[in-house]
């Protein structure tokens, strides 16, 4: 058996406990699986009082993590505390002192990947980020290495389970959006303050992520197109239903064609969205996550869930921490960042879906007419039309055939400023239907 390999680990929270008592119950697995021994030398807390789900010998624990990744004996580093700083730079600290790093840090990926790509690069050490997408399910991997030798055209998610939940507890329910975040939040799925989930702020790091990887070029979360599921209402979820379609707050990355000349460019967006219940997305319940993959020659891949939680997502956790143990031993690195596409991200103007589209009109002759119009003067075609009386009221719902978000933007603000429109109560995408 070889030296032992060295492990710090930053961060001893739901996941970092977890990665803490996984080192430790399958030590003898671990050592078979890399060929060598991997022992924690070191746990960096914010307090060392702090109550944790994980008995930690006290000569262990440190509130010194800069000292602990700037030690010359550390192998390989764990990054689970999350945020931007002090992260990146414990991580640079670590590369730049010989360790390679394992991380779950998607804020930090999709923000500043490339600085820590390149200082990996500089050290001849490796970055592995496995859980920093959708917990245990292994996505990262498949698309950096199973389909390295195919070409991915569209990457289609649930990513995020808190909203995930919220949206499953309003349509079989029939729960307002209030009412499911607060039974999310009593059960543990969602945080206090939601916001980075409800607002969608997380899946845009997940998808920028995604994109990527999938696409060999450099996507931030500021590329993204974000919306957030908090203007998701009993009527949405109800209008779905009577579609026979579900809303799921949905990561989408996809390769768009370019014109005559125009090399490929890139769409990458999270929205609510409404998709067919016979799209293999909808039957995803609950808190769980799943990422559907399609591609020219593999054709459509769909990877199914735990998306969180402090086991899950350590599990992803040391799935990198052997494989990058096997590279130190045998004196090689993992794949590191593919960016040599470098294709442009299109701005959501230009981004092509179908839309559902509710409007409060007056009930009177000619106002069908004049609604269809305005859809037409801006070329969005109409597929369907629903009308429902409401005394001198009428609601119309309109589903519209594939057009550009620029041309449905510019259709709805021409609709509210017509007279016999009272309201466009609600504008939603809807994905997953073949045109």
């Amino acid at each position: 058996m070889n030296s032992p390999l060295k492990v710090a680990v930053l961060g001893c929270g739901s996941v970092g406990s977890q990665v803490v008592r996984l080192l430790g119950e399958q030590a003898d697995d671990l050592a078979a699986r890399v060929g060598a021994r991997v022992e924690l030398a070191g746990v960096a807390v914010r307090r060392l009082d702090a109550p944790r789900e994980v008995d930690v010998p006290a000569e262990l624990l440190t509130t010194d993590a800069a000292a602990l990744v700037a030690r010359d004996d550390i192998d390989l580093v764990i990054e689970v505390i999350g945020g931007i700083e002090p992260a990146r730079s414990l991580i640079l600290s670590a590369l730049e002192n010989g360790a390679s790093v394992v991380t779950a840090n998607k804020a930090l990926l999709a923000e500043d990947g490339p600085t820590l790509f390149e200082a990996a690069e500089k050290a001849g050490r490796d970055l592995y980020y496995e859980a920093a997408v959708a917990g245990a399910i292994p996505i990262l991997r498949p698309l950096r290495e199973s389909l390295a030798g195919d070409r991915v055209t569209r990457v289609l998610g649930i990513v995020n389970g808190t909203t995930n939940f919220i949206l499953d507890k309003m349509d079989t329910s029939g729960a307002g959006f209030s009412d499911a975040l607060e039974e999310a939040q009593a059960l543990g799925y969602a945080e206090a303050d939601p916001t980075a989930d409800v607002e969608g702020f997380d899946a845009a790091a997940k998808a920028a992520i995604l994109a990527s990887l999938a696409f060999h070029s450099r996507v931030t979360a500021a590329d993204v197109h974000r919306e957030g599921i908090t203007d998701v209402s009993a009527g949405d979820v109800r209008s779905a239903r009577e579609m026979d379609s579900v809303v799921k707050l949905l990561a989408i990355a996809e390769l768009v064609p370019g014109g005559a000349g125009e090399d490929p460019g890139v769409s990458v967006r999270v929205h609510p969205a409404m998709i067919p219940r016979s799209h293999p997305l909808a039957s995803v319940r609950e808190a769980y996550n799943a990422v559907f993959v399609e591609s020219e020659a593999a054709g459509q891949l769909m990877f199914y869930g735990p998306g969180a939680g402090g086991s899950p997502t350590a599990s992803a956790v040391l799935g990198d921490l052997v494989t990058v143990a096997r590279n130190q031993r045998q004196g090689t690195r993992g794949a590191g960042e593919s960016a040599y596409a470098d294709r442009a991200v299109l701005p959501m103007g230009e981004t092509r879906t179908r839309y559902h589209v509710a409007i409060d009109v007056d009930d009177r002759a000619g106002v069908l007419a004049a609604v269809a119009l305005a859809f037409a003067e801006h070329g969005v075609s109409i597929q369907t039309v629903r009308q429902e009386g409401r005394g001198n009221d009428a609601q119309l719902v309109v589903v519209s055939h594939e057009a550009t978000d620029a041309a449905l933007a510019a259709t709805v603000e021409h609709l509210r400023g017509m007279e016999i429109v009272r309201d466009v109560t609600s504008v939603m995408r809807v994905e997953g239907v073949e045109e």
